[in-house]
């Protein structure tokens, strides 16, 4: 038999397993294009056949083109009707894309979120956390309250909608959901196990990693130096507290006084004088209009001082990972609190491009140096970015930098949603 086509994807990846397995169940060949983000699918190629960029996607040997992994599991399931893998009538395939529908929004947006929390990609609150939680619970309930009747989630076979499913539950499964949480939801372990040891889905799924407890967030390390009083300041503590001993006749025998412990120089601060003020830049783009003449642009163009700061394009490199636009705009939010260790060394202008599961998150730094990493590495997520140089005298480059600080840049079709600043 001849290949249906190629998805694009990777090992493991949840979306990429949703039309992997059901083309494995209906006997359908399908081949796996290994294509990892953010670099593959970033290229010109494969933004020439799928625009946005994202992952999975699918290239039919008819040359037809199709994203969004659960559209792509249905349509691969059409390519084999007797399958059954869609249902036996309008009354089942009416109900297996209501089911998926309820996946794709009321589960695995929570799962995606959760993991973001924990990661500290989002910044995390355990208030958030325990509204995400309460939510999954009453998700998977639903569901395994559904399922204490019936085998499948459709009719009395496998269908796409229990695919669908069991690749979401393979995250929450292997990280949000421990024995305890597991143990409330038998009915859902039953079908997904149920979906998982099928001889033809074993080789895709692999074996399952069930987490013992359910992640929890775990805050960076402190630096213990920095958290540390100096020498000098419990010394100056001391000598507002404690009564001051009276000289004594000899003092041969004092303790040397301890010196205060030098606080630990950037190197940024030994880079020459530059002749912008990032301080006066920051008042500029904060009280006038971005563009137009007099406006913050130009202002800035007016001082640039290319070599003592440099300009950067930052993007997100998990974008398959976002999901509601307030969550990603709030995700901005906690990675320029992180940064705050170098507010005096950067500007930032960062937005969310699109809509709801299909968008991005780019935007603009203007650092000082010219390179960007002692900049940004206070922050513990810095590297789940890509920094690129921005050159000013490319017009392409140059109108981004400025979209980018006016909040009307707009990439690959997706709109700017919503933006937060670093000043």
């Amino acid at each position: 038999m001849a290949p249906i086509g190629k998805i694009y994807t990777y090992e493991g990846h949840s979306g990429g397993n949703k039309a992997r397995v059901v083309a494995a169940i209906a006997g359908l060949e399908l081949t796996l294009q290994e294509t990892k983000t953010p670099v593959d699918n970033k290229t010109p190629e494969y933004l020439a056949k799928f625009p946005i960029g994202k992952i999975p996607a699918f290239e039919g040997a008819d040359g037809f083109l199709l994203v969004e992994s659960t559209a792509i599991a249905k349509y691969v399931a059409s390519l084999a009707p007797n399958s059954g893998l869609l249902g036996k009538d309008a009354h089942e395939t009416a109900l297996i894309d209501s089911w998926c529908h309820f996946i794709d929004t009321e589960v695995d947006p929570l799962r995606r979120a959760l993991s973001q929390l924990h990661r500290g990609i989002i910044p995390y609150t355990k208030p958030i956390e325990t509204v995400y939680r309460e939510k999954l619970d009453a998700a998977l309930a639903d569901l395994n309250k559904h399922l204490h009747t019936t085998t499948f989630l459709v009719g009395h076979r496998i269908s796409v909608a229990d695919i669908v499913l069991t690749a979401v539950l393979r995250g929450i499964f292997e990280n949000a959901y421990g024995v305890t949480e597991r143990a409330k939801v038998p009915n859902v372990v039953r079908l997904f196990e149920t979906v998982t040891n099928q001889p033809a889905a074993k080789p895709i799924l692999g074996e399952t990693k069930y987490a013992e407890k359910a992640a929890q967030y775990v805050p960076p390390a402190k630096d213990k130096k920095k958290e540390s009083k100096p020498a000098g300041v419990i010394a100056a503590i001391k000598e507002k507290v404690l009564p001051k001993p009276k000289p004594a006749a000899d003092d041969d025998d004092d303790e040397p006084s301890v010196p205060e412990e030098p606080k630990a120089k950037n190197p940024l601060d030994d880079l020459p004088k530059s002749s912008l003020n990032l301080e006066d830049w920051k008042r500029a783009y904060s009280n006038m209009d971005t563009r137009g003449s007099g406006g913050a642009i130009e202002w800035f163009y007016d001082k640039y001082d290319p070599e003592g700061y440099s300009l950067w394009k930052v993007a997100f490199k998990y974008p398959d990972e976002l999901t509601q636009v307030f969550m990603s705009s709030n995700q901005i939010g906690g990675f320029f609190n992180r940064l705050e260790g170098s507010r005096k060394y950067l500007f930032g202008s960062m937005g969310v491009l699109g809509e709801a599961n299909n968008s991005l998150i780019e935007g603009v730094l203007i650092a000082r140096g010219q390179d960007i990493v002692p900049v940004v590495n206070v922050a513990p997520d810095y590297e789940s970015y890509t920094y690129e140089k921005i050159d000013l005298k490319d017009p392409a480059q140059k109108a981004y930098f400025e979209a980018a600080l006016a909040w009307d840049l707009e990439v690959n079709g997706k709109k700017w949603a919503d933006g937060k600043n670093f000043k």
